[in-house]
């Protein structure tokens, strides 16, 4: 045991070494991050800037460039937060050379360069795979939420946004003040104003900018309803004629099928199927027409609610569980269409098992079977059916330009739909249902590929039956979903610092290319 401490000596000069070089050990991630930037082409995030003239000297962008992605590979978002590093810790010094920019103009260099961030991330993926790496003969792809940066207490119904639209716009620019004034008295007679409130809200000019964002936000969603309730009518018909002509379909009927014709059409199936065995003797036979006819009760049951249904004017929406559950996310507690004042863009979703909301976009992420980030999408949508062609061809144009081809797509069943089973691209599993559901069907093996004579769905059913194409699947979890846990513990991102599609479309491609940068140097070490 020691006779006593180590001595405390603050006032020793020259703690660190003289030399930065010596600051940190040879092989640490800020060195090679610091030599990746430099292999980089960044004559994009230089263009923006103007030497030569009078004025103090700006920052060089390829320090804020590697000082970004530093500090998004050690989750880290918060300008401010940043800026403090930049000042306590060695590797933040190391990379500013103790030159500390200040919140705003990291704030400002991640805000003005977002096509260049994007294009970062398809030269850090050109390093990996200069490396050895990106193995894309087998890719998986996933959905995650990542949160919005906005309050759900900043979502208003449509009704509500253009109430205050149509005020804003009667009001004389000389009463704003008399506005003000009875609008900050009520809140004060209410007992304040409501919590969380962002900071653009609390001025007249604030909010009338929120609002005018948010008329415009309207405008799209209520084009992007009506080319959804578009494909939706033409879903529909195909699946009724698909019944109505003696198929057996697979799977629940789309949201918002015509009730009445869906079980008139069944209803005729299981009638013909009956009529064969009438007057037939046979235990075999007897007992098919009992099931038989059990099924044609069922169906007159069906129709006969439809119709009453129908008949009293009231919409039947059975179809799809979980495209019920999203719709229900995206709109207010009445049931109406909401808007963000905050993020216009962002939409309210339903986060993972436990069904809760969140103010969110959908960040779609394609990995390599190696585990690098090969494509990103970020998407509105409260689901991935339709994120499956967007992220697909993001992913297929970054390993296109690598010189590689993907010979493989694993994906789970929130993409498994007749669209993307049949869409051009790649050999694909896409999961017809739960984990337990494939395990469950491969009770009654098949070994020979799918009859020609099968739809898309029934075929897909039939390869996952095979032993061989269900143990491929089984590697997408474990390729996808670590790298999204990455994702949003190594690099923090759960929430989005900036808002707006555009923007955290460049986050989002930021923090993958730190990720990829992270992972090429375990790699090497």
């Amino acid at each position: 045991m020691a006779r006593r401490y180590r001595p405390v000596e603050r006032d020793q000069q020259f703690l660190l070494a003289p030399n930065m070089a010596d600051w940190l050990a040879d092989d640490h991630l800020v060195w090679f991050i610091l030599d990746a930037v430099e292999q980089l082409d960044t004559s994009a995030f230089h263009a923006r800037r103007r030497t030569g003239g009078a004025g103090r000297a700006g920052y060089d962008p390829d320090m804020l460039l590697a000082l970004l992605i530093y500090a998004y590979a050690s989750g880290q978002r918060s300008s401010r937060r940043i800026e403090r590093l930049c000042a306590d810790h060695v590797a933040y010094r190391v990379v500013c050379a103790q030159d500390v920019p200040d919140h705003t103009t990291i704030a400002r260099f991640r805000s003005e360069h977002d096509a260049a961030l994007i294009d970062v991330f398809a030269q850090v993926l050109r390093l990996c795979a200069q490396a050895g790496m990106v193995e894309v003969g087998s890719v998986a792809i996933d959905g995650t939420k990542i949160a919005a940066n906005a309050s759900m207490s900043a979502n208003r119904s449509q009704q509500w946004v253009r109430e205050q639209a149509r005020r804003i716009a009667e009001t004389a620019v000389g009463e704003a003040a008399a506005v003000d004034a009875a609008e900050d008295a009520a809140e004060a007679a209410a007992g304040g104003p409501p919590p969380a409130v962002a900071p653009e809200l609390k001025t007249r000019a604030g909010r009338a900018a929120a609002i005018a964002k948010a008329m415009a936000e309207i405008a799209e969603q209520d084009a992007r309803q009506a080319r959804d309730d578009a494909a939706d009518a033409d879903r529909q018909e195909q699946y009724l004629q698909r019944v109505e002509a003696g198929e057996v379909v697979a799977g629940a009927p789309p949201a918002g099928v015509d009730q009445v014709r869906l079980w008139q059409a069944r209803l005729v199936r299981q009638q013909q199927r009956l009529a064969p065995l009438i007057g037939v003797r046979g235990t075999r036979q007897a007992r098919q027409r009992g099931d038989i006819r059990k099924l044609v009760r069922k169906a007159e049951a069906r129709l006969a609610d439809a119709q009453q249904r129908q008949a009293q004017g009231l919409v039947d929406h059975r179809g799809s569980a979980a495209r019920h559950r999203t719709r229900r996310a995206a709109r207010g507690p009445k049931g109406s269409p909401v808007v963000n004042l905050t993020d216009p863009q962002a939409r309210l979703m339903v986060e993972g098992r436990g069904g809760g909301s969140v103010q969110a976009y959908n960040s779609q992420i394609v990995c390599s079977d190696d585990h690098f980030v090969v494509g990103v999408h970020v998407s509105q949508d409260a689901n991935d059916t339709h994120c499956w062609t967007p992220a697909l061809a993001a992913a297929t144009a970054h390993t296109q330009s690598l010189g590689k081809s993907i010979g493989l797509v694993l994906a789970d069943n929130g993409y498994f739909t007749e669209d993307n089973l049949t869409s051009p691209g790649p050999d694909r599993l896409i999961a017809p249902g739960k984990g337990r559901t494939l395990e469950h069907d491969t009770r009654l093996p098949t070994q020979n590929p799918p009859p020609p004579d099968l739809s898309a769905s029934e075929a897909m059913r039939h390869r996952l039956r095979n032993p061989d194409q269900l143990q491929r699947y089984r590697r997408r979890s474990a390729t996808v979903e670590p790298v999204i846990g990455q994702l949003k513990d190594r690099t923090g991102l759960r929430r989005f610092a900036r808002r707006g599609l555009q923007a955290v479309t460049a986050e989002l491609h930021l923090a993958a290319a730190a990720l990829n940068l992270t992972h090429l140097h375990h790699a090497l070490r």
